[in-house]
């Protein structure tokens, strides 16, 4: 109760009623009027539709509505799935760690050729002079007939073949039949687009600064270098303080594994580093760095108070905090990164890209800026002029991928799986793309295959033995939930499987870290190999060439082994080898083998081991893993590897009808 000092009565304060719900133009009038009916019945009741009350309900009403328009709008552009504005998406697509693409350069596949002189080896024998082969530096510039620009990403370089980098060498001029000249042949990657450099001047350091690039649609910051040499890298967030670097694979680099150059022709590294910068899209097109927080030079162990000081005990019992031991200090490190100060930065970066860059075949023909290496000490000089001119490029496939850059709605699509998996390897298929996905400058994985590891463990168990209880060890196998076996294998110079060597194991290694869950741990081990060779006999129809047919059943089985479509653990199915025996026209049926096939199945397998030979040397009991016309893999990850075909496939016509 409340006491009106005025009239000396006891009143109570009736609480008023107020509705929430209504929140549009028409619901908040009518709230209104019956607010007033009910709290001011005497004060005001003329509602007609032009009396000044009226107005003055409707004018509450309209700011009401605007304001709870409003405020549910703000509310939606700040969550993904309903954000409508292009500058919201953007804006909270890259605070989910997805940066959109402004623009999506085209990409062609190129036949680079090049010719050399020959090379006498001996009366009948000549080979391509690699003396004289160049070395086309990645960046060097080409254009389609209607001069749409293209940029070569790797180094193309002449002198060097692999299973992965292959060359295709053929007699391009001869005399008499002597070679005079061979034709080089590789394939290069190019992507549209125009690379250019801009230099930024920095006065004070700023903490968080950042500068903006000049040109739109920027696909790719290639380098950020300082005026003293530093180079400074992009992460994706500023707290990352750990890059990967690339070190090229040489006797100066690294003399122990230099050998390995050919498979690994690059070292991947992860360093520490200060010297970072991030990346941000604005909705304009326009592309931000924005650099760290870090003002000081002085390293961080002298800016953080060593906790071993703060608060000593004085002789009074007190502590004290010296004033040196700012808190503000902490704002000061290079946790976040370094801010630059009183520097030049040199920011080269490429732009441009946009579908009209997807031209046809063909289309790829021109050398605009040409840079190539050549060591032509002691080399004819007009030689070396014949064969820098001879080099030229075309490209054979149309260009494809190129685009305007992402729409709104796929920003907000993207962000929301990219986010969803955060860039990590968490199932086995990550981790398998992620090993896939290793370029090819580190090394190649030709096989890739993961199990969960396991452990012994060993307990003891008490029996009876002889009238006696003894303990005994009691081994089980339990998993291992922390750690992963991953068995991996690569491909030689001939395309055959091999162990990888421990330079591509040790980068991959490397690059698995970036990814993988804190908790995982990965072992790498070689996976096993087991070479076979296939027996299978056929009747033929009459009126072919038993020959003719007997070769064509022999390149169906090749096919059938193409070691690119086998995987580790695949098992072989002997009823699809002799189905596609049987498809081969002129084969009237496929029948069991007599020699050595006491199960009478209608292909045999064989295991070939012996390393004399040329095999992997692993011994497998093909006829007990042989099971209801299935050849089962081994329980140790293993292969089936179809290695010498012509020699390891054994066909035979054993009649006609």
């Amino acid at each position: 109760m409340a006491l009106d000092v005025e009239y000396g009565t006891n009143i109570k304060k009736e609480k008023k009623k107020v509705k929430y719900i209504g929140r549009d133009f028409s619901s908040i009038r009518q709230n209104l009027i019956e607010f007033a009916k009910s709290y001011y019945p005497t004060a005001y009741n003329d509602f007609n539709e032009s009396s000044p009350g009226m107005m003055f309900i409707e004018m509450a009403s309209y700011v009401g509505d605007m304001l709870s328009y409003y405020v549910d709008n703000q509310y939606r552009e700040t969550l993904l799935h309903s954000a409508e504005e292009k500058k919201n998406i953007f804006k909270i697509a890259q605070s989910f760690g997805y940066r959109p693409n402004l623009s999506t350069p085209s990409s062609a596949i190129c036949d680079i050729t090049l010719e050399v002189p020959a090379l006498t080896i001996d009366s009948d024998d000549y080979e391509p002079d690699l003396s004289y082969a160049l070395k086309v530096n990645a960046d060097s510039i080409f254009s389609s007939k209607g001069g749409r620009s293209f940029r070569l990403m790797d180094d193309v370089n002449f002198a060097f073949s692999s299973s992965f980098d292959t060359r295709v060498d053929k007699v391009s001029k001869s005399e008499n039949d002597v070679p005079t000249h061979f034709t080089l042949t590789k394939k290069a990657t190019l992507e549209s687009g125009f690379k250019t450099s801009e230099d930024f001047v920095f006065s004070d350091a700023v903490k968080f600064d950042k500068i903006i690039l000049s040109k739109d649609n920027v696909i790719e910051v290639t380098s950020v270098i300082d005026d003293d040499g530093n180079n400074w890298y992009e992460v994706p967030f500023l707290a990352q303080d750990t890059v990967f670097q690339d070190i090229e694979n040489n006797n100066v680099n690294s003399p122990d594994v230099s050998a390995n150059a050919s498979a690994a022709p690059f070292l991947l590294k992860l360093i520490k580093t200060a010297n970072r910068f991030t990346r941000y899209i604005r909705s304009d097109g326009k592309t931000e760095l924005r650099f760290g927080a870090g003002t000081s030079t002085n390293a961080d162990e002298e800016i953080i108070p060593n906790p071993d000081n703060v608060g000593s005990s004085l002789g009074t019992g007190l502590s004290k905090l010296d004033s040196s031991f700012d808190p503000s200090n902490f704002l000061k490190t290079k946790a976040f990164g370094q801010a630059p100060g009183n520097i030049t930065l040199t920011v080269t970066y490429t732009y441009g890209g946009s579908q009209i860059d997807n031209v046809v075949s063909g289309e790829v023909v021109n050398l605009d800026t040409l840079s190539t290496t050549l060591d032509d000490t002691g080399l004819d000089t007009t030689k070396v002029k014949e064969t820098k001119d001879s080099l030229s490029i075309i490209n054979n496939e149309p260009a494809t991928g190129g685009s305007s850059g992402e729409s709104p709605e796929e920003v907000r699509q993207n962000a929301a799986a990219h986010f969803a998996s955060q860039n990590r390897a968490v199932t086995k298929e990550d981790y398998v793309i992620r090993v896939y996905s290793l370029p090819q400058k580190y090394g190649a994985v030709a096989k890739v295959f993961l199990v969960q590891d396991e452990q012994l463990e060993v307990n003891t168990q008490t029996i009876m033995k002889q009238g006696r209880i003894v303990k005994q060890p009691n081994t089980s196998v339990i998993p291992n939930p922390l750690a992963l076996n991953m068995y991996v294998l690569g491909y030689d110079g001939k395309k055959n499987l091999v162990a990888l060597n421990d330079v591509v194991k040790q980068n991959l290694r490397v690059y698995l870290s970036q990814y993988r869950l804190v908790t995982d741990a990965i072992n790498i081990k070689d996976g096993y190999i087991v070479n076979m060779g296939v027996r299978f006999s056929i009747i033929t129809q009459r009126g072919f060439n038993k020959n003719e047919v007997l070769l064509k059943c022999i390149e169906a089985v090749k096919k059938h082994f193409n070691t690119d479509d086998w995987q580790i653990g695949q098992p072989i199915i002997l009823s699809d080898i002799a189905y596609k025996i049987s498809l081969v026209d002129g084969v009237a049926s496929v029948v069991p083998p007599e020699d050595d096939n006491p199960n009478k199945q209608l292909v045999v397998i064989e295991n070939k081991y012996k390393t004399e030979d040329g095999y992997s040397g692993h011994i497998y009991d093909v006829q007990s893993a042989t099971k209801d016309g299935v050849v089962y893999s081994s329980l140790d990850p293993s292969i089936f590897e179809l290695k010498f075909p012509n020699t390891d496939i054994e066909g035979r016509v054993v009649g006609d009808v």
